[in-house]
This record gives structure tokens, C-alpha cells and sequence, in this order.
């Protein structure tokens, strides 16, 4: 089951209270107030992992509490800190505060570490409050708070090419025949219904050039609005590096013009907001052994009329012909996106979140 979106509310430790004790013991030097201060509340602690892909493991298990710190005890003994709770992530993660709708941090990499909600800080005792003039305090303060949050986590797949264009254009065909995954194939619009990923090399070692494709769900006009479960979909197009565009030129589409099926998924990739439109992209003329020749033509014409022209590549994933090909076009655009200069994302103050008082 693939899950890209989970809400969750995390409820770190709280601090354990102060003590307030005296030691009166006969024979006993330095007597006195002697109360321990309490232990510090637990964090929530975000973690990214590879050995995630979904975030169905907190759809059915939506809350989280870490454990509270020990109160203090007499003799000046201060109190256990709580126990911290460690929530693993797929790379990819982007986790929001519910309630500001404010991006607390982007997981981009493997092992990158978050407190989430930092625990409370554990009272003093009476023995802090002791001084020259105040020999006996019945002072002592209780435990902080631990942080309560909830949060909305939003998962977007990290693949260097994404295939988008119209449902049931062969993009799950192409991604079986070029990887190892195996996505649903059927002759019906919107088969795939959840994003597939598939990792491709192509070369031999050691100059093997290998990167990951995801095949996203079909999309259709109005996708950015949410028809179709559009915006689900869009999203994960917005890490990759690459769209790989397929457009129907087969006789039996039932859309007669490649190049309106051309512009309606570019407006909506442009609709959407995330600078999709602008990402390096090869157009793919696919099912080329059922190809009608004008439609084919109509769209060569169309993208070498662009100011930058689209590299095109006509294929047919049941056959074969121009598969390898487009491998290759696609290996050696990512190559060249690979040792461009990438931005960073956008980090809080403090990563990766060390502990401070509360």
C-alpha cells in the first residue's frame, strides 16, 4: 500500500517535578534541604531512512508520546530524563506544522535527524534554592511541559525522470521494459492508480549510468485542481530532474491531435505552481507499431518549431524499437543534471536540532 500523506500529533515528555526534602540524621554533616531536581521530558525525533518508501505506518498509528522525566528524590538525587522517541521517514518526507501550515524541515538525504517537539525541562529541588540567607527554602518548581504538536507529514518521491503525459499512453509499459519493476498493465485508462519506481542502467561496468524513473499516475486536463486525483499525482513530479513526456500516435488513442495532448499536460504542469513547465524534458512519441504517420509528423513539426526545441524519440514499449535509444538520451541527460550545481533546501536554524531548554 502506498501512502504519500499521514497526520500525526507527537507529544514529547514532560519534565519531572522538583523535590522539596531535608536531611535531619543525627551524625550527618552538611544537613539541610536536599531535595533533587527532576529529570528533562523525552524528545520526538524524526529520522530519515532508505529502508522506507510509504508513510502507511503512521495512517494507522497516528500518535506518539514520548515518556516524561522522574521526579527528583531526597539526598540530593535528581531524577532519570525520559526516554526519546525516534520516528523513521522515507527520504523525501516534508513534515508541516498543522497548525501554521508552517514547513518544519525537508528530508532530502538518508540519516538527516530532526527534534520534532523537545521535551520539558525538569524542576529544581530545594537544594538550588539554598543560600547564605535563606539556609531552609520549602521552595521547588514542577516540570515543564513537553512540546504537543500536530503535524502533516507529505511524502514526494526522489526520482532523477519522471514519465507524465495521458492515461493509458504507455508509460507503466515503458517503465516495465526498461527496469525491473513490474506496475499493473492493462488496455484501460487510470490502471496505475499509485507512483512506480524503477531503477535503470544502462552501460556496462564500470561506467554503468543508473538512475531512478518514477511512473506517475495519468494525468488529464484540470489535473491541478485535483480531477483525477491530479495534484496527489503532480507533486512527486516536483523532485525529478527530468520529464520524459509520452504522447499517443497510435490510430487507436481516441484523441486525434499529439500536439493538444501536448499542450494540455504542459498547462497543467505549468497550473500546478512549482515551476514543473521549466524542467529539462524528452518528448516520446509512443505505440510507433500502431502509429498513424500524420500524427507522428504533426508532432515532429511541432517540436523542432519551438524556440528550444524538444528532443524527440519515437518508441514502441511492446516491441522494443527505440527503447535503447531513449535510454540513452535519458542516461545522459541526467549525467549532465547530476554535475549541474543544485540548490539546497531550505534549512531551519540549528539543524539538525540540538537539545535546549525549554
Amino acid at each position: 500500500m502506498f501512502i504519500d500523506e499521514a497526520k500525526i500529533r507527537v507529544k514529547a515528555g514532560d519534565g519531572g517535578n522538583g523535590c522539596m526534602a531535608f536531611r535531619r540524621e543525627k551524625f550527618v554533616p552538611r544537613g539541610g534541604p536536599s531535595g533533587g531536581d527532576g529529570g528533562r521530558g523525552g524528545d520526538i525525533v524524526m529520522e530519515s531512512s532508505e529502508r522506507h518508501n510509504t508513510l502507511v505506518h503512521f495512517r494507522f498509528n497516528p500518535e506518539y508520546k514520548a515518556e516524561r522525566g522522574r521526579h527528583g528524590e531526597g539526598s540530593q538525587r535528581t531524577g532519570r530524563d525520559g526516554e526519546s522517541v525516534v520516528l523513521k521517514v522515507p527520504v523525501g518526507t516534508i513534515v508541516y506544522d498543522e497548525a501554521t501550515g508552517e514547513r518544519v524541515f525537508d528530508f532530502s538525504r538518508p540519516d538527516e535527524r530532526m527534534v520534532i517537539a523537545r521535551g520539558g525541562r525538569g524542576g529544581r529541588g530545594n537544594a538550588q534554592f539554598k543560600t547564605s540567607t535563606h539556609q531552609a527554602p520549602r521552595e521547588c518548581e514542577p516540570g515543564r511541559p513537553g512540546e504537543e504538536r500536530v503535524l502533516r507529514l507529505e511524502l514526494k518521491l526522489l526520482a532523477d525522470v519522471g514519465l507524465v503525459g495521458y492515461p493509458n499512453v504507455g508509460k507503466s509499459t515503458l517503465i516495465s521494459r526498461i527496469s525491473a519493476a513490474r506496475p499493473k498493465i492493462a488496455d484501460y485508462p487510470f490502471t496505475t492508480l499509485e507512483p512506480n519506481l524503477g531503477v535503470v542502467a544502462v552501460g556496462e561496468e564500470p561506467e554503468t549510468i543508473s538512475f531512478v524513473v518514477a511512473d506517475i499516475p495519468g494525468l488529464i486536463e484540470g489535473a491541478h485542481t485535483g480531477a483525477g486525483l491530479g495534484t496527489q499525482f503532480l507533486r512527486h513530479v516536483e523532485r525529478t530532474r527530468l520529464l520524459v513526456h509520452l504522447v499517443d500516435v497510435s490510430d487507436g488513442s481516441g484523441r486525434p491531435d499529439p500536439v493538444n495532448d501536448f499542450e494540455v499536460i504542459m498547462n497543467e504542469l505549468a497550473s500546478f505552481g512549482a515551476g514543473l513547465e521549466t524542467k529539462p524534458m524528452i518528448v516520446v512519441g509512443s505505440k510507433i507499431d500502431a502509429a498513424n504517420k500524420e500524427k507522428l509528423a504533426k508532432l515532429k513539426r511541432f517540436c523542432k518549431s519551438k524556440k528550444h526545441p524538444y528532443e524527440l524519440y519515437a518508441i514502441s514499449a511492446v516491441t522494443g524499437e527505440g527503447i535503447d535509444e531513449l535510454k540513452w538520451a535519458m542516461a545522459q541527460k541526467i549525467e549532465d543534471l547530476r554535475q549541474a550545481p543544485q540548490p539546497e533546501p531550505n534549512r531551519p536554524e540549528g539543524f539538525p536540532g540540538e537539545r535546549n531548554a525549554v
